[in-house]
């Protein structure tokens, strides 16, 4: 049977081939080179926001801070990175992705150097700080340089394969991350994601550009306007706000556990041990991570379905984490394992569902602040999430339940941001009637 198209999807389908007529880029091997490069650094962003998640015990001891002290370093990691995306979107309207990619590879070298020599929770912080700043420019121009090197219809197989790629920075960030510091100790094992960053940058340099020679007629920098008019301008659009609501409910849920409470929960609250909780925190990682590209090119082809992955996705996540916290008497090592499996493959599909969205119904020129947008959504979430769980653990004695109090805001932000998805998703009166007619 022939699936139903909704007015939002034709209207959006539409929009973006009406945007494609006038800048359709060609793609090709050139345009691959320069993702990869790209995509390299977006790689070691996803490193460094969730190095903390296997060092945090290491940390708690070597800077003598409590749960609800350490939840402030990944806390401020990704409160910087939150409050950043508009201006960072309006860069990567205003500047191109080239220099900008390298403004935030900068920081992120310089923050992690700090980190590998901190001894105090003030140095740390500051890393931390410098990490997330430099974190924030990193994703959205590596999805601009997507839309600009790529036809529209390629746009979703590229963001389900950047997704790979930041999924594979988040395994960096486990088991590997977790043998380094046991191997070469604390420094060594930051100073060398330091060094590794500034080789990466070194190649945006010589190889990134910020469009295909000869399209001279696409350019890459918006029309400057006022940034309240760029907000609105995003916020009008309903794309940009499915987008919101999706990222919120389905990226928010793991990336708090691979910043800090995954390994934690695994170890006091699943009672697996350290060695076996870094290795899960790796498979559950790498689970869900080739869903994305196959995702990716049935949203290139077939927009409509982007509405039965959004949906079904927020759903299960919902059902998921509410049993979770539910169970009695402490949740069995099954359920804890289904739930972060469901909750990996969320986060590996959300920029691939999420940003394609946030392209609806807006010029290409201009779609960096409704990607920050997007972004933001998603992370305020996780930003809030941990720092609740933080708050709920430093209350709480040790147990069986701990962790399933804690993860209570998880299961409402979960829950209110499905509900809205559902709203917005909804097919309007006039898509309704044109369907009758």
């Amino acid at each position: 049977m022939a699936q139903t198209q909704t007015s939002d999807d034709r209207t959006a389908s539409r929009a973006g081939h009406a945007d494609a007529a006038h800048t359709e880029p060609a793609g090709g091997a050139r345009a691959w080179l320069v993702w990869a490069v790209a995509v390299g650094s977006y790689f070691l962003a996803m490193l460094h926001r969730n190095g903390l998640g296997v060092a945090a015990l290491e940390a708690q001891a070597r800077f003598d801070v409590g749960p609800a002290l350490l939840s402030l370093l990944p806390m401020l990691q990704l409160l910087i990175y939150v409050l950043f995306q508009v201006p960072a979107g309006l860069l990567a309207d205003r500047l191109g992705p080239r220099r900008t990619l390298v403004m935030g590879m900068a920081a992120m070298m310089i923050g992690s150097g700090m980190f590998a020599l901190a001894h105090g929770i003030e140095v740390a912080v500051a890393g931390r700080f410098l990490i997330g700043l430099g974190d924030s420019l990193i994703f959205l121009n590596v999805i601009r340089l997507a839309a600009l090197w790529f036809p529209r219809a390629r746009y979703g197989l590229v963001s389900g394969l950047t997704g790979v790629a930041g999924g594979l920075g988040q395994v960096a960030g486990a088991a590997p991350l977790a043998w380094a510091l046991e191997g070469v100790g604390w420094t060594a094992a930051f100073l060398a994601t330091s060094v590794v960053t500034a080789l990466v940058a070194l190649l945006m340099l010589l190889i990134v550009r910020d469009r295909p020679a000869g399209a001279a007629g696409r350019s890459t920098v918006a029309d400057p306007i006022p940034v309240w008019a760029a907000l609105k301008e995003a916020l009008r659009a309903r794309g940009p706000r499915i987008g919101m609501a999706h990222h919120a409910a389905v990226m928010a849920p793991f990336t708090m556990l691979m910043v800090l409470w995954g390994y934690p929960f695994l170890v006091q609250g699943l009672g697996l041990s350290e060695g076996t909780a870094a290795l899960t925190l790796t498979g559950l990682a790498c689970v869900a991570l080739w869903i994305a590209p196959f995702v990716g090119m049935a949203v290139g082809r077939w927009p409509n379905v982007r509405k039965k992955f959004a949906l079904g996705l927020s759903t299960s996540l919902s059902v998921g984490w509410l049993a979770l916290v539910l169970w009695p008497d402490g949740a069995p090592v099954w359920l804890g394992l289904t739930v972060m499996t469901a909750s990996a493959v969320g986060q590996t599909l959300a920029p691939t569902i999420s940003f394609d969205y946030a392209r609806d119904g807006l010029p290409t020129s201009r779609t960096g602040v409704a990607s920050g947008l997007v972004n933001m959504s998603g992370f305020s979430t996780a930003v809030l999430c941990t720092v609740g769980a933080g708050a709920i653990l430093q209350i709480l004695p040790e147990g069986p339940t701990s962790f399933q109090w804690a993860f209570l805001p998880m299961v409402v932000t979960t829950f209110v941001a499905t509900g809205v998805l559902y709203l917005l998703l909804r097919p309007s009166r006039d898509g309704e009637q044109a369907q009758q007619s």
